[in-house]
């Protein structure tokens, strides 16, 4: 595969993100651009365009990946339903093909980042790897035995849906449920619960910023690494519903490391994590609690190289 370049495109809640990446993991095109708010024709009509002007830039590459945050059919390569973005029973991955006339493979995003930080980053070497991606939602991804586990349909592994207060707020997006870890310790939790905050406390930063216009994930990121109380205490709370779930998870799997990724992560680092990795130690069984919870190291290129990986991998074995 040595030179081979593959388009990756990583979409997420709030971004699109596409890139040439080789297997040397040489990035050689790359944008980005928001995928707020808009509606399914849209997102796939942005895809597409991101395709094409990737293509024109290195005409060379030999396929392309894509890591679309939804329940995925492989087989059929069906988007199936994104909690977070107006996406239902898209058949994209042929789409793509049919209108871009080369080959392109479908995969959830958060696959393509544990593939990415397994093969290249935080998990590398790890023959069972479990990781996280924080951000808008909670995504997940499992490495079993060095490969990626993606279920009997392709579906696996939605571990943001990890139940970790079962009376708890409705969660967000299409997903039915309540209480799930996305709803508690995800960059949406933290702009509510940072928002909640504000109001009970209007001598903190989060109070002046709730005043100036509004409290998102990243005001309060932003605030809790600038030395804030209340802002430093709705991060730890996060990270302490994560491992919750991160408990859960590693008595269930028995990993060699959980990575947590994703845009939250990236910039909360050890404030989000640390309690998540003390909250999991305290719950979980021996000799699970023990199991070494790090940061991604790839950061926000990880579900692009990951979508990218993936189309080079699964190419070279056909």
């Amino acid at each position: 595969m040595s030179g081979r370049e593959a388009i990756g495109v990583d979409l997420g809640g709030t971004k699109l993100a596409t890139g040439v990446v080789d297997s040397e993991l040489n990035v050689l095109h790359e944008s980005r651009e928001s995928s707020t708010g808009r509606s399914e024709d849209e997102v796939v009509a942005a895809i597409e365009q991101e395709l094409r002007e990737a293509l024109e830039a290195r005409p060379g590459v030999v396929g392309a990946g894509l890591g679309i945050p939804c329940t995925i059919d492989r087989e059929r390569g069906v988007a199936i339903n994104a909690v977070n973005l107006e996406i239902t029973d898209v058949p994209i991955r042929d789409m793509m093909r049919e209108r871009l006339g080369i080959p392109v493979f479908l995969d959830n995003d958060a696959n393509c980042a544990a593939l990415a930080e397994h093969r290249f980053g935080a998990a590398k070497g790890a023959e069972n790897a479990l990781l996280l991606t924080i951000g808008t939602g909670i995504g997940g991804g499992i490495i079993v035995n060095r490969q990626v586990y993606r279920g009997s349909t392709g579906a696996a592994a939605e571990l943001g849906h990890v139940v970790v207060e079962e009376d708890g707020p409705p969660c967000q997006g299409t997903c039915p449920n309540h209480g799930c870890v996305e709803t508690m310790a995800s960059g949406t939790a933290l702009a509510r619960e940072g928002t909640a905050a504000a109001g009970r406390h209007p001598e903190s930063m989060l109070a002046r910023s709730l005043q100036e216009g509004g409290v998102s994930g990243k005001v309060v990121t932003e605030a809790a690494l600038a030395g804030d109380a209340v802002a430093l205490e709705v991060v730890a709370e996060a990270g302490r519903h994560l491992g919750v779930a991160l408990a859960s998870l590693v008595n269930t799997f028995d990993p060699d490391v959980v990575v947590i990724g994703g845009g939250v992560a990236a910039g909360a680092g050890e404030l989000l994590v640390d309690p998540a990795r003390e909250e999991m130690r305290r719950r979980a069984l021996p000799p699970m609690n023990g199991t070494h919870v790090r940061l991604a190291e790839l950061g926000p290129d990880a579900g692009m190289i990951g979508a990218a990986q993936m189309a080079l991998e699964e190419l070279a074995e056909t």
